[in-house]
């Protein structure tokens, strides 16, 4: 089956086709392309989850085919949720300076509320609009009081997975994976495919 990824990012279908492979689902039949070159939806839903199904039903429309897509941010319970939906568009610039607003947010917030929550809805969509199935992922944890480690992009170096005293951005990607918030999501839109037989 060939499925339209909802984003022009090579480097996110990438990492959605290893996620897939290492955790158990057979791509051989599975072809996962990108959206077209058109592809430039306006992201204007308040969740999610409606911003998810937005970019699945447009690429759909768009490519022909069934498409995903997701839509994930960072949600810190001080700030009333915020970044949120608008965790990519959160500071002018790049993701350096939305991790740094965030601190520079946070810097009189004590350890123990400075809990926070990576989000990931996935939505898949038929070329009719039709939505085969749609899921909501959380990876809680809290944010830290600097940047550490590399392996990672966003707000990965500041989050602290529950559990775990480092950073996402220092986790081994393998590890990620198998626990973040879109490995998660992922994972559950295979497993709805395959009971689908799609």
């Amino acid at each position: 089956m060939k499925l339209c990824l909802a984003t022009k990012n090579p480097g996110k279908l990438k990492e959605l086709i290893k996620i897939a492979e290492e955790f158990g689902r057979d791509v051989s039949g599975l072809e996962l392309v990108l959206a077209p070159a058109e592809f430039n939806p306006e992201e204007t839903g308040k969740t999610f989850l409606e911003n998810a199904i937005i970019k699945a039903t447009e690429a759909a429309k768009l490519s022909g085919l069934t498409a995903v897509a997701d839509d994930s941010g960072l949600c810190v319970d001080a700030l009333d949720g915020r970044p949120g939906v608008l965790s990519a568009r959160y500071a002018e610039g790049d993701d350096a300076k939305g991790r740094a607003k965030l601190l520079a947010e946070l810097k009189d917030i004590p350890t123990e509320k400075r809990t926070a929550a990576f989000v990931c809805a996935m939505a898949l969509v038929e070329p009719n609009g039709n939505i085969v199935f749609q899921v909501q992922k959380d990876w809680k944890g809290s944010i830290g009081v600097s940047e550490r480690g590399t392996n990672g992009f966003g707000y990965d170096p500041i989050f602290i997975p529950d559990g775990l005293t480092i950073t996402s951005a220092e986790m081994p990607t393998d590890d990620k994976n198998r626990i973040s918030h879109r490995g998660q999501a992922w994972r559950e839109v295979l497993a709805s495919m395959e009971s689908k037989n799609l």
